[in-house]
């Protein structure tokens, strides 16, 4: 069984499996190679040689224990007829959203539109070591909603009112999100993929009386889809602090990945029955050896003996210096 197969259903504390979220990305040479020659992200994402390719360049340079396919949680929104743009400097911009044009999409051409995602893990897990797990990817409703109905102020402000005085039924849009999304991640299951995460990157920003209903719930669907179909699953309510042994005595993924400003030694103490992920500040990588390998250990020694797949409290920052990256691993992969 793939290590971090193992360590999510099994509950494996042999070792510590380890990857990186945005392993895949603007650190690595060779992708900002690939990326200066596509400037349409989008289409990036659709050229599923390319997206492979991606994929396993790091792979190639590191010793990691899964890849995780290089794609975008606003495939969806682009699957269900927004238009995506990639504003440099900005960020994601998309389409004003039609309630009308979102309740009408239909599962094939949702299934035409993402094919090319779905063909870039077929031939991703053609090449990719079986002992190797292959990690497909989905926004949370929440977070999909933020971008599809433009609430996204700056990164750290929603502009609420905008849906709170919106005519839109926001449980229909919940409903139909959720439906799409399992059909998406039944698609790259089948593809390939063999285990899922679930990114809830606006979660952080839900008032806590409708935590609930934004976010636990449209989790807990996903999460007991997954488990129906077989395929392991981590969430990662990006932000919600204290509120996430909360989100996990409701949810009960396989996998939790917890952020920077939560204390591993709480997340010990709180976040039982569940295979922890991540934690450690991406900022970190930035520092001298001897505080990056600290920081390494700190989580190391609290997670020795418990569940705990190695990773980030956040995706790896463009600026990351791939050398460094290369003794983290090491050192990780050295622990004893």
């Amino acid at each position: 069984m793939k290590k971090i197969t193992n360590c999510l259903i099994n509950r494996d504390t042999s070792c510590f499996p380890i990857w990186f979220m945005r392993q895949a990305g603007r650190y690595l040479p060779e992708f900002r190679e690939i990326r200066s020659k596509n400037p349409d992200f989008i289409k990036l994402c659709l050229n599923s040689d390319l997206s492979s390719e991606i994929t396993l360049q790091p792979i190639k340079r590191f010793n990691l224990d899964a890849a995780i396919i290089f794609s975008d949680i606003l495939m969806v929104p682009f699957g269900l007829g927004q238009e995506v743009k990639f504003i440099k400097g900005k960020g994601p911009k998309l389409s004003e959203f039609n309630l009308k044009n979102f309740m009408n999409n239909n599962r094939n051409d949702f299934t035409n539109k993402l094919s090319p995602v779905y063909e870039a893990i077929k031939k991703t897990r053609k090449k990719l070591n079986k002992e190797k797990s292959l990690i497909s990817f989905i926004g949370a409703p929440w977070t999909l909603i933020v971008y599809m109905m433009g609430l996204r102020q700056d990164k750290k402000n929603l502009n609420l009112n905008k849906i709170k005085n919106s005519d839109f039924d926001k449980n229909l849009i919940l409903d139909k999100l959720n439906e799409y999304l399992c059909f998406h991640i039944e698609n790259q299951l089948n593809a390939g993929a063999d285990v899922v995460q679930i990114f809830d990157s606006w979660a952080g920003l839900i008032p806590s009386e409708e935590l609930d209903s934004y976010c636990y719930k449209p989790n807990l669907k996903i999460v007991e889809f997954c488990k129906k179909i077989g395929l392991p699953v981590i969430c990662f309510p990006k932000g919600i602090n204290k509120k996430y042994k909360e989100f996990l005595d409701l949810v009960k993924p396989d996998g939790l990945n917890i952020d920077y400003d939560v204390d591993p030694l709480w997340a010990k103490e709180n976040l039982k029955n569940v295979c922890l992920q991540g934690g450690m500040d991406p900022k970190i990588l930035f520092e001298d050896e001897t505080k990056i390998f600290s920081e390494i250990d700190k989580y190391l020694d609290n997670f020795k003996s418990s569940p705990y797949i190695f990773n980030l409290g956040h995706g790896l920052l463009p600026e990351t210096n791939p050398e460094v990256l290369a003794k983290v691993i090491k050192r990780v992969n050295s622990y004893k």
